[in-house]
């Protein structure tokens, strides 16, 4: 091995999350759709009979498959199966901030139009219901806001003797945190929240 070598296998090549190759890979979008003048955002209520999060309010999405172009391709696919619109019903397809989670995933959310003028017909086999919110109205919402704090467990057996502090090495735990947003009786939390919050966010700026 020689600097040439090392020059050329870092020369070309594109920087990704370190580590990201054991991450599963998701894309979600956030729809906006028109109704009557007003915008609104569309949620959708994971069906019952889910393994994962039944009955969660969600944006459509999911994993990120081999037969997809990228996340962009796989957010509107998903969105397509989930609602059974056709591509061409949704436009202005634009990335939000990628988010790599403390659980292994990394969740690529993108925010986008919907224009399909007829009443949702949702795949009951993933979706139990959809409902819609004013975008004004999350837009003057205050969420409720709590943390949740990770604890830093090592392995019973793990090498304190090899590193310095030992048992007593301050490891640096962070906390996440969870927004609570609430509307007519309906509770949007988890990642859904975090997509939403970053959303408002940015629509805020300046």
């Amino acid at each position: 091995m020689n600097i040439e070598n090392i020059t050329k296998k870092f020369h070309n090549r594109v920087p990704a999350v370190l580590g990201s190759e054991k991450f599963s890979t998701y894309a979600v979008l956030l729809p906006i759709v028109k109704v009557g003048e007003d915008l609104h955002i569309l949620f959708e209520v994971r069906a019952h009979h889910l393994r994962r999060q039944p009955g969660e309010i969600c944006f459509p999405g999911g994993r990120i498959d081999a037969k997809d172009t990228g996340p962009k391709h796989a957010a509107i696919r998903e969105t397509t199966e989930e609602l059974n619109i056709n591509t061409n019903e949704i436009s202005n397809v634009l990335p939000l901030d990628y988010m790599v989670s403390p659980f292994g995933t990394i969740i690529y959310p993108f925010v986008g139009i919907i224009t399909t003028s007829e009443p949702f017909t949702p795949n009951p086999s993933e979706v139990a219901e959809v409902f819609t919110v004013p975008l004004s109205t999350l837009q003057q919402a205050k969420p409720d806001v709590y943390t949740i704090r990770f604890n830093m467990e090592p392995e019973q057996n793990f090498p304190f003797h090899l590193i310095a502090g030992g048992e007593n090495y301050n490891w640096q735990a962070r906390g996440m945190e969870e927004y609570f947003y609430y509307y007519e009786g309906r509770v949007i939390w988890g990642l859904t929240a975090r997509i939403l919050h970053h959303f408002l966010s940015v629509l805020d700026q300046g």
